[in-house]
């Protein structure tokens, strides 16, 4: 039994997902190692630098193990690296043996295995298929969050006009409306999908400088940089000015992002947990057959998806704190943090996965009660509005006088427990001016939502 939750039969699709566990799962780890040594090989047989024939017996062998990553010794493979402290070598090993098996009859013993690794050092070759797991990891998010923004989207167009109470602090403030709500929910992830363009050139760059980075066991000047660049062709990532060993920013900004889109989540999951409280219920998670079920209250239906986005965030942040501490590293090689993204990257990407799905799931199917928004707006019988009144009413006494008069007024509404409107009648200094009419308009919710809905426009507008 697994003794992480992402792997766990229990938890595992509740926390991650499988096709994020497929991309940073053992296998796929092992896979991408021999696709980055096979690369480098085939790469550096078009530079004359390792025979042909024993690139292409390499890259068969690395097509096998990637193909079948259990057809590995893994028990060796284990054993040896608990030896070593890192898995490279004693995959190296068996890579080379096998390609051994597998070259042409042309090359003397043995001499395939021979150039496996040629040039490179442990770091360059996990650094790379970290690489190429968060290309395939970013890929993943990005299509879980054009989902997202597809769903939210759809609510600030279709909730664009639902008045409901603003909130702040808790407590009533001015009235909004539901699509403006979630049109700050999308602003968001559309500044996250920004991001990530942004931060793939950064990111998708390869590894490859040798024992200290500087690549002097091939040789000297651009000459030895010419593995480095093929190597980057061969696996479609950019190139590097220089090594980035002991320079773990992209590393640190990727776990930085999926922790901002956690917090992002978060505060969505918390909006919305709060909305389907049954003092508010203004709104509640898709309804499933048993989800949420207490196991005493059969009336309860608990917002379970929010509370898994809420725990992911948490884990996320604390994942982000990692990765800059791994970004502290000694002199060309460091003696420790680097082992620490070993945890923090993979982990962060099936969090960021299992907290995306959930939101997909909830915001997708979210259930909206505008009637209950209705009936909330006006529990405090206009005071949501006081502010409106007293703008109107400024014009013709001043604002600190129209502050005080409807100030007065919210208390005696409150105090009596009537609609501030009949309050307001009643007060002379402010229905002389304005009139019943106009004390009528302006004390409608519904006529105090600002620039709300044309700040919906324009975030539906900028998503072209």
């Amino acid at each position: 039994m697994s003794i992480g939750i992402l792997g766990s039969g229990l938890f595992g699709d509740m926390f991650g997902t499988a096709a994020m566990r497929a991309v940073f799962g053992e296998p796929a780890f092992l896979a991408r190692c021999v696709e980055v040594e096979a690369a480098l090989a085939r790469a550096q047989a078009r530079l004359g630098i390792v025979p042909a024939d024993a690139a292409a017996a390499i890259s068969a062998a690395a097509a096998e193990i990637a193909a079948d990553p259990a057809s590995l010794d893994l028990a060796r493979l284990a054993r040896e690296t608990e030896t070593v402290g890192y898995p490279i070598l004693p995959l190296v090993r068996q890579l080379a043996e096998r390609a051994v098996g597998l070259q042409p009859t042309g090359l003397s013993r043995g001499a395939a295995g021979r150039w496996v690794h040629w040039g490179a050092t442990t770091q360059d070759i996990m650094d790379t298929a970290a690489v190429l797991q968060i290309r395939d990891g970013l890929a993943l998010i990005d299509a879980d969050l054009d989902a997202l923004r597809g769903h939210l989207a759809v609510l600030a167009r279709q909730y664009r006009d639902t008045p409901m109470a603003g909130r702040t602090h808790l407590q009533h403030a001015l009235p909004i409306t539901f699509g403006y709500k979630a049109a700050v929910w999308l602003s968001a992830f559309d500044r996250h999908a920004a991001r990530l363009a942004e931060l793939k050139p950064r990111v998708l760059v390869v590894q490859f400088g040798g024992a200290a980075g500087t690549l002097a066991s091939l040789g000297e000047g651009e000459g030895s940089l010419g593995s480095r660049a093929e190597l980057a062709r061969e696996l479609g990532l950019g190139e590097p000015a220089i090594t980035w060993h002991v320079a773990r920013d992209a590393i640190a900004e990727t776990v930085q992002f999926l922790a901002l889109v956690g917090g992002s989540l978060a505060k969505i999951a918390f909006d919305v947990m709060l909305m389907s409280a049954t003092e508010f219920g203004e709104a509640a998670e898709p309804f499933v057959a048993g989800r949420g079920s207490s196991s005493t209250m059969p009336q309860k239906r608990n917002p379970i998806s929010c509370e898994l986005i809420l725990a992911a965030a948490k884990a996320l942040r604390q994942h982000a704190g990692l990765a800059l501490d791994a970004m502290v590293s000694d002199f060309e090689r460091a003696t420790g943090p680097w082992h620490v993204e070993w945890i923090a990257l993979p982990e962060s990407f099936g969090y960021a996965a299992g907290a995306l799905h959930q939101a997909d799931f909830m915001i997708g199917g979210l259930i909206v009660d505008p009637a209950r928004m209705a009936r909330n707006l006006g529990m405090t019988h206009g005071l949501i509005v006081a502010e409106a009144v007293m703008m109107g009413l400024a014009q013709h006494t001043g604002r600190n006088e129209a502050h005080d008069l409807v100030y007065d007024s919210c208390r005696a509404a409150i105090e009596s427990d009537r609609p501030l409107y009949d309050v307001l009648l009643e007060t002379p200094e402010v229905v002389g001016p304005l009139g019943a009419e106009r004390l009528r308009a302006l004390t409608d919710p519904a006529n105090y939502l600002g620039a709300a809905q044309a700040m919906v426009d324009r975030v539906l507008a900028g998503r072209g």
